[in-house]
Order: structure tokens, then sequence, then C-alpha cells
């Protein structure tokens, strides 16, 4: 296997449940609880700028109603997407991949990014992301990690950088599962948890790939992945598991 660079433990969407998802405030908050690597997702704005945000919508996580995906940034960065959570947060903007970076990069923090293109978009966020994510980290000693359920994404990321790692996503272990991450070039395998079985990391460690688990956020279902020895745990519970685990 290649030298594996990242930290077991990862914030989930910055800092899971305790501050505003993929923002800038949630990244904070996790770094406040010691965490070194944070997940995000990532899309692209009708003018091509790269922000974080889980949803195709904007109506669960931010004052804006529609696709994001539709909208120019300068119409997504006056979005308050901080109240839906709670009034401390009021007024929080949404995050651009290069506002995380330049926080990221100044503390030493690791970047495990999702792209998670808007439906019909899947290629272009694929390239963008990757392209943005390697200028933006061009001088880091340790890439972002590049993932996604979407193949076409991943096919985009690897057509335009190569270089950055990439792991496939995956929700249930269809036939052909590690052909596919094999074909896409990547160093990772990031599945539900309980997906992972003796055989499956016997299986994906066999092919010099790494294994991380979502969303990891009970004690019995962090004890049997550190048994069988899996790479990374990403967790919405910041507050009840330590990175330093």
């Amino acid at each position: 296997m290649t030298p594996w660079p990242y930290p077991r433990w990862v914030a989930h969407r910055g800092a899971g449940k305790l501050a505003p998802e993929n923002t800038l405030a949630a990244i904070r908050v996790g770094a406040a609880h010691g965490y070194r690597m944070f997940e995000c997702d990532a899309k692209l704005s009708a003018d091509g700028v790269p922000f974080l945000m889980h949803d195709a919508a904007l109506d669960r996580t931010t004052s804006g109603q529609g696709i994001g995906g539709k909208l120019p940034w300068s119409d997504l960065a006056l979005l308050d997407a901080g109240s839906w959570h709670s009034r401390v947060f009021a007024g929080e903007p949404l995050a651009t991949l290069a506002s995380v970076a330049r926080f990221c990069l100044a503390n030493d923090y690791f970047l495990n990014i999702e792209i998670k293109p808007t439906p019909g978009n899947e290629r272009e966020t694929g390239e963008v992301v990757a392209s943005h994510a390697a200028r933006l980290w061009q001088d880091a000693a340790v890439p972002p990690l590049l993932t996604s359920f979407q193949v076409e994404a991943l096919e985009g990321a690897a057509a335009t950088q190569p270089d950055l790692p990439r792991g496939l996503l995956l929700d249930h272990l269809s036939e052909g599962w590690l052909d596919t991450a094999r074909r896409l070039g990547c160093v990772a395998i990031v599945c539900d948890h309980a997906l992972w079985d003796a055989a499956t990391v016997a299986e994906a460690r066999a092919a010099g790939m790494r294994t991380l688990s979502y969303t990891v956020n009970d004690d019995c279902a962090v004890q049997r992945l550190l048994t069988l020895g899996t790479d990374g745990i990403i967790t919405d519970r910041i507050d009840l598991f330590s990175p330093a685990s």
C-alpha cells in the first residue's frame, strides 16, 4: 500500500451536528474538539465557483430556495447558511472551497472533499473541483482526498488532475465494486460502515486500497471498525469520540 498521510478520525461536514454543516463555522467547531481532518461536500454555482453544500436544493440549510447550482456565486454569497441550525450561527455564509482551503492550509488541517454534483453536472463538477483543489493545494505536502458516489465525477477528476488521490463512495456493494475503484485509480473505498467485514476489508487491502467508513456515530460500530483495522472513521459525534483514540 502507498503511505497514508491522513488521520483516522474525520469530522463529518465539519462538525457533524454541533454547527451548521459545510460551513467554516462547522470546521472551526470541529477543530476546537481536536479534529484535524474534515469531510465536506462541494458543488458548483452556475458560474463555476466550487462551494460547500450537501443538498441540490438550498431550502434545508440556507435562507434561499431552489437549486443552488442554478444561481451565480454573487447570489449564493448573500444567503444565510446558519440560522436554520441555531441563533448562535445566524448570518453564517456559505463557504467557497477556496475559503476552506485557506483555513485548512493555514492550520495544517486535512480535507476530504466529497464531489457532490448538481444532478446532470457530474463530470464537469469533478473536473472543476479537481482543478481548483490542485491549484489551491499546489504547495501543500498533503493534498485533499477527493471522493464521490458519482463515477462520472471521479472520471472527470481523474482526467483533469490524475495525481490527486481519489476514493469511491459506496452505499452498497454491487457486483464489480472493486473493479470500478481500480478503473478509477482510487486509493480508498469509503462506504457505509456496516458494509465492512473481514472479507471486504481483505479484498480492499489486497487491491492496495484504504478502507474508510461513514457515518459512524456509536461506540459499538467504532470498536468493530477498529478491530477490523480500517483506516478512517467519519463521524458526526465529535463530542463523543476523541480523535486521539
